[in-house]
C-alpha cells in the first residue's frame, strides 16, 4: 500500500506523525511526507520516507496563491499513484482534498486538531473567519471519506451545524505521546513546584495563571509558580515578552526544550486554557504522574477526570484555579494520589502505541 501524510510544516510531520509513519515502514508499505522544504525534511530518509516537497504560503489569503497553492498539491500528489493520502491541519485539510481528488486518490483522511483561537472571540473578524473556514470544511468533508478528531466536542459542534456526515467522524485521543519515556522521576528537592507550560497566549490563561499564582504566592513561600513558553510574534493574542518577565509572582522561564526534566521537578501541573484541540503537555504531565488542574472546556477536559487525576474548572476564573491549586499543596497525599491515576490513565488512553493502532485501523492495515 502507498500512503502519503501532507501537511505545511515539516516539524507537524516530524514531531506527530512519525512513530505512525515508522509503523507503517516497518510493515512494509511505501510513505510519503509531502511537506515544504525546512530544517527537518531531509531527516524523513533515515526512517525510509519519501520527502516530496512544495510550495505554500501558510499566512497568505490571496486567492491567486491560494489556487497555486492547490496546483502545487496537485503536482507532488499526481505520479505517486497513492491509495490513501492523510492530511493534517487546516490549509492541507481543504487544498490537499480538492487536489487529492483531482489527482484521483482513492481514499482521503483529514485530521482536525482543533478549530482554533476563531472560536473563542465574538468580533467581526473572528465571525468572518468561522463562517469562511466552515464554509471551506462543509465542501472539504464530502470529499473526504475519514475526518479523525481529538476530542468529542469538535465534531459535536460540526454535525448540529450539518458541516460534516456523522458516519465520517473517527475521534482519537490525541496525536499519542511515549509513556516509557514520559514516566515518573525522582525529584531532587523539595520546593514545591506549581508548572504552566504553553505559548504565551491570553486564551492560555496566562493572565490567570499569573493572579492566582500572585494569591498564593505570599501565603505559601515555599511554592514556586513557573511558567514554561514563549510569546507568539504575529498572533494578536500574544502576551508580551515584557509583560512576562515583569511579574513577580511567577518565574518566567521563556522557550525552553527540557521539557521532560521540568516536569519531572514539578509538582502540580497548570493548563488554564479557554479551548484546546487535545493539549499535548497536559498528556506529558499526567503520564510523568502529576495531578492536573485545568479547564472545563473543549480539550482540556479530555486529559483530567475530574476529582481522579484533577480537578476541572470553570474558564477565566482566577478564583477556582487558585482554590483548586491550594488543594494540592497542601495535601501531598492527594497530590501522589492523582499522579498516580493521571499515569494510569495516560498509559491506557495516550500511549502512542494504542495511538499508532488506532490509525492502523483506519488505514484499514
Amino acid at each position: 500500500m502507498t500512503l502519503a501524510f501532507l501537511s505545511h510544516l515539516d516539524y507537524n510531520l516530524w514531531l506527530f506523525r512519525l512513530p505512525v509513519m515508522q509503523a507503517l515502514v516497518q510493515q512494509g508499505h511505501t510513505v510519503y511526507a509531502i511537506c515544504p522544504n525546512g530544517e527537518i525534511s531531509s531527516s524523513f530518509t533515515q526512517h525510509g520516507i519519501i520527502h516530496i516537497p512544495y510550495t505554500i504560503s501558510r499566512s497568505s489569503l490571496n486567492p491567486l496563491k491560494e489556487l497555486q497553492a492547490i496546483r502545487n498539491i496537485y503536482h507532488a500528489l499526481k505520479p505517486l499513484h497513492l491509495d490513501i493520502l492523510h492530511t493534517f491541519t487546516a490549509k492541507p485539510n481543504i487544498y490537499g482534498t480538492i487536489a487529492g481528488r483531482l489527482a484521483k486518490v482513492p481514499r482521503i483522511i483529514n485530521l482536525v486538531e482543533g478549530l482554533g483561537s476563531f472560536y473563542l472571540e465574538n468580533d467581526l473578524k473572528s465571525r468572518i473567519v468561522r463562517t469562511l473556514i466552515e464554509m471551506l470544511y462543509r465542501q472539504t468533508f464530502k470529499l473526504s471519506d475519514t475526518v479523525m478528531f481529538v476530542n468529542r466536542d469538535d465534531p459535536k459542534y460540526l454535525i448540529s451545524q450539518n458541516i460534516i456526515d456523522p458516519q465520517k467522524v473517527f475521534i482519537l485521543k490525541g496525536v499519542g505521546i511515549d509513556t516509557t519515556e514520559w514516566k515518573p522521576i525522582p525529584k531532587e528537592d523539595e520546593w514545591i513546584r506549581v508548572t504552566m507550560i504553553a505559548r504565551a497566549l491570553k486564551h492560555k490563561g496566562v493572565h490567570e495563571f499569573v493572579n492566582a499564582a500572585a494569591l498564593l504566592g505570599q501565603k505559601y513561600p515555599e511554592v514556586s509558580f513557573q511558567y514554561v513558553g514563549s510569546p507568539d510574534e504575529g498572533n494578536r493574542f500574544s502576551v508580551s515578552e515584557e509583560f512576562m518577565k515583569m511579574q513577580s509572582s511567577i518565574h518566567y522561564m521563556g522557550h525552553q526544550e527540557n521539557i521532560r526534566h521540568i516536569l519531572s521537578q514539578s509538582d502540580i501541573f497548570v493548563l488554564p486554557s479557554y479551548r484546546e484541540g487535545l493539549p499535548r503537555t497536559s498528556m506529558e504531565a499526567a503520564s510523568m504522574g502529576l495531578p492536573i488542574v485545568t479547564t472545563d472546556v473543549i480539550g482540556c477536559r479530555e486529559t483530567v477526570d475530574d476529582g481522579v487525576n484533577g480537578f476541572l474548572i470553570p474558564p477565566q476564573n482566577v478564583h477556582a484555579l487558585a482554590d483548586a491549586i491550594e488543594k494540592l499543596i497542601i495535601n501531598p497525599s492527594l497530590r501522589q494520589k492523582m499522579g498516580n491515576a493521571g499515569r494510569e490513565k495516560a498509559v491506557r488512553e495516550f500511549d502512542i502505541g494504542t495511538i499508532v493502532e488506532r490509525h492502523l485501523d483506519v488505514y484499514g492495515i
